[in-house]
């Protein structure tokens, strides 16, 4: 080959050349050996690991999540009523990762196809899980050589149990304003959760909040001793929600006045309105008292490589393809 035109080769391979790509691709390989560790825990702990479909005919009716639509069924938010399904029929223990899809989701933290991990333990409540979540990423941390504490965000945060847990009321009295319950009545829930309260969350160690207000728990199981507040909690890291977990309802009937309420918030919003999930309802009663939770895998490779942006932890970005 002539010099000429191997240097007109060099020059067209630098332009075409993906250097975001070519960029991430030391982080796409901890990536990998974060999902290695992630399967590892759940093989050792027992753990069943499934798939169920990413198109399905309804999503779960819910007031803030909506899906992309697929032809006349949509792509699902997460895999909770088909894996919730297979807890029906005697899978105790069950974890799955899988791609999911929101609309509109897209940030420094957000991205509209995104992996979640979702597992699923018969005979928990939510304190047991939080337990369980809580010895999974200190064993995925271990495992990718970080240790006890890692930098996430110019913090040092020690993974170290015992970890922080505080209710959302706590929360809201140490900080924010108001109380929950009138943020819930004047319609300021999220926006000072978000404004005042997540940012604090999970500073030193990472942060268990819990017992959030039953309107706030489309899936959850209410508290037996205080039905304004569902067993639900996230977790936080460095301010950023990590997981979203609860003790599973288990009464189709209430599950289904719950649905019918959340469509009627969606209409309220001028959003559609989605169709009952009808084989989920019926299977629901015969499923154990359980706990489950979702675990954004990006989310948990950002604060490991403490990466500033959810883009520099997936290959491509939508704007990219």
């Amino acid at each position: 080959m002539r010099f000429l035109d191997f240097s007109r080769n060099l020059k067209n391979r630098s332009v075409l050349k993906n250097w975001s790509l070519a960029r991430r691709k030391k982080a796409l390989q901890e990536r990998a050996n974060i999902l290695q560790a992630v399967r590892y825990f759940f093989f050792a702990q027992g753990f069943f690991e499934v798939e169920t479909p990413h198109r399905i005919p309804a999503p779960a009716p819910e007031s803030h999540i909506d899906a992309i639509p697929s032809g006349p069924w949509f792509l699902h938010t997460s895999p909770e009523l088909c894996m919730k399904r297979m807890l029906a029929e005697g899978y105790e223990k069950i974890f799955q990762i899988c791609r999911c899809w929101r609309e509109g989701e897209r940030g420094s933290q957000h991205i509209p196809e995104f992996t979640l991990l979702e597992w699923y333990h018969s005979g928990m409540d939510y304190l047991m899980l939080m337990e369980e979540c809580a010895t999974l990423i200190q064993t995925v941390a271990s495992k990718v050589g970080l240790g006890e504490k890692i930098i996430f965000r110019d913090q040092t945060i020690d993974l170290a149990s015992p970890w922080e847990r505080i209710s959302v009321r706590e929360a809201f009295h140490e900080y924010a304003d108001t109380s929950m319950e009138e943020a819930l009545m004047n319609g300021l829930f999220d926006e000072i959760m978000v404004r005042d309260i997540e940012p604090s969350l999970g500073i030193r160690k990472p942060t268990f909040i819990y017992d959030y207000p039953a309107q706030r728990g489309a899936l959850a199981r209410l508290r037996p001793e205080d039905k304004t507040v569902a067993e639900r909690f996230e977790l936080y890291v460095g301010g950023l929600e990590l997981a979203n977990g609860f003790s599973e309802l288990v009464d189709p009937e209430e599950q289904r006045r719950r649905f019918e309420r959340e469509n009627e918030n969606r209409r309220g919003m001028g959003k559609s309105v989605y169709a009952m999930p009808e084989k989920f309802l019926e299977e629901l009663r015969e499923m154990p008292p359980s706990a489950g939770i979702a675990l954004g895998i990006d989310r948990l490779v950002m604060i490991f490589l403490d990466a500033p942006s959810i883009d520099e932890v997936v290959a491509f970005t939508p704007e990219e393809l």
